[in-house]
């Protein structure tokens, strides 16, 4: 990789950041005036800390991340049945990326991977960044 292909890969990884910041702020400032006693001055108040507006006022609030390996569809009968040693088939191939879920929304895509400093534990290597527009 160039130095200029990683220059644009930060720049766009900020720029989609950005935005994703964006969006989190106007749903909060939904959130904030759907509440009793909410309205335009309410919903404004936190975006803005000291008149100055910031990314670091939303980065502490957690979130639950899910990395999806698959899924299946079964009768209630198999899921009785199943016992310790039970095979559950999923409906990815292996080798096939996983999803990245945060809050419920697909965030991004990835494949597995051991970690390089710990070997007996798993991680993800993002390979694509879902925009809003595909999100599902």
């Amino acid at each position: 990789m160039t130095q200029g292909s990683a220059a644009l890969d930060q720049s766009d990884s900020q720029e989609q950041l950005n935005r994703a910041i964006e969006e989190l702020r106007g749903v909060l400032q939904e959130e904030e005036q759907q509440r009793p006693g909410g309205g335009p001055q309410a919903a404004a108040a936190p975006a803005t800390m000291n008149g100055a507006a910031g990314p670091s006022l939303i980065m502490d609030i957690p979130v639950e991340v899910q990395i999806v390996l698959g899924s299946t569809e079964m009768a209630v009968s198999d899921l009785i049945g199943l016992q310790k040693g039970s095979t559950v088939a999923l409906n990815r191939r292996v080798g096939e990326p996983v999803d990245v879920m945060v809050n419920g929304r697909r965030i991004a895509r990835g494949e597995i991977t051991v970690l390089e400093n710990d070997p007996s534990r798993f991680g993800i290597r993002l390979t694509e960044i879902t925009t809003s527009a595909k999100a599902v």
